[in-house]
């Protein structure tokens, strides 16, 4: 190996010094030098007169490194149970449409509550992707009664806000409220799918958890002028893989009750073009009713294309009283 620098000079002949009074001065100072550096030494340091200079105890280290890896609360630990948006504040970012995803409330523990024990399936209709995925949801799937689509794109208001934005939101306020009573929550879909699920699978989803109630959460999208909502009922159907005997009964029981808590929770009135007035309204067409071997009902919270039912739908403060209404019929149900 070289080296660059003075250790690759020759060595050069010693000096030599001749005894004198400089040399014995240097060699009688040199010692005290020495004897005065260790007392700095031993006295410096902590609690000395520098600070110390050592590295942080293992323990600080792992302290400090725990701190930092620590997580922070999810979305699910801070819900303050109003959804994605501030219900009760200056009313300004209520009124946004929630883009906000929260994570699936199947990890988390069911609470106490008059509701332990017993599983609710909330359906949110439709799925933003949808419409990016055509060739999916127009595949024809069997329904019982007959073959219908996988499922559709849903409507939205003239001003571009989805059915599919609108019952996500809903559907995350009402899971909310009936886990606060102890209710296992299960989602259909959770924006975690890129489209559907078809009408079919949302039915055997509520029907493999053995669900104790589930609600199909929509928004219509009919003629302006046309108001209110209502709540869809399965009729009585047997054929093919479709028999809703067992299930007419307990599903108008729950129909009836979410219907009354909606109006009572929103204000809404009932349909004025579905249901002659009583906002229940009895289906034979819908695979997700046809299909159900557990209560199930749709809700159309109101018409997305009617400017006033918009002014409404697209509100967050309203939102938050629709999955309110639709939480107290729920609960009213499961609570006989």
């Amino acid at each position: 190996m070289s080296y660059v620098g003075p250790d690759s000079q020759p060595p050069r002949p010693p000096r030599r010094f001749s005894g004198g009074p400089l040399t014995v001065t240097l060699a009688a100072l040199v010692p005290t030098c020495l004897a005065g550096w260790l007392i700095y030494e031993a006295t410096s340091g902590p609690g000395g007169n520098e600070p110390s200079r050592t590295l942080p105890s293992t323990s600080q280290s792992a302290q400090g490194s725990a701190s930092s890896a620590k997580p922070s609360p999810s979305a699910s630990e801070k819900d303050d149970g109003k959804g994605d948006e501030g219900d009760e504040g200056d009313g300004k970012a209520s009124d946004e449409p929630s883009t906000t995803k929260p994570p699936k409330s199947s990890s988390r523990p069911a609470a106490s509550g008059p509701l332990k024990g017993k599983v609710v399936v909330v359906d949110p209709g439709h799925n933003t992707g949808n419409g990016r995925h055509t060739a999916e949801i127009n595949k024809l799937v069997n329904v019982g009664t007959h073959r219908k689509e996988c499922d559709t794109t849903g409507t939205s208001t003239n001003n571009g806000y989805t059915e599919a934005q609108f019952t996500l939101d809903v559907s995350r306020r009402l899971r909310t409220l009936l886990e606060k009573q102890g209710a296992t929550v299960k989602f259909t879909q959770d924006g975690d799918r890129p489209w559907g699920p078809c009408v079919d699978e949302r039915a055997r989803i509520g029907n493999n958890a053995r669900a104790d109630a589930v609600v199909s959460v929509h928004a219509d999208g009919s003629a302006a002028g046309n108001r209110g909502f209502h709540v869809i009922l399965p009729a009585s159907v047997k054929s093919g893989a479709a028999d809703t005997s067992k299930i007419v009964a307990p599903s108008r029981d729950l129909g009836e009750r979410v219907a009354g808590t909606f109006l009572r929770a929103t204000g809404s009135a009932p349909s004025n073009y579905v249901g002659d007035g009583t906002g229940l309204d009895v289906r034979k067409d819908l695979g997700g009713l046809n299909l159900s071997t557990v209560p199930k009902v749709f809700i159309e919270c109101g018409n997305m294309r009617d400017a006033k039912d918009e002014a409404l739908l697209t509100s967050g403060t309203w939102r938050q009283k629709a999955a309110q209404g639709i939480s107290d019929g729920i609960v009213s149900f499961l609570r006989g």
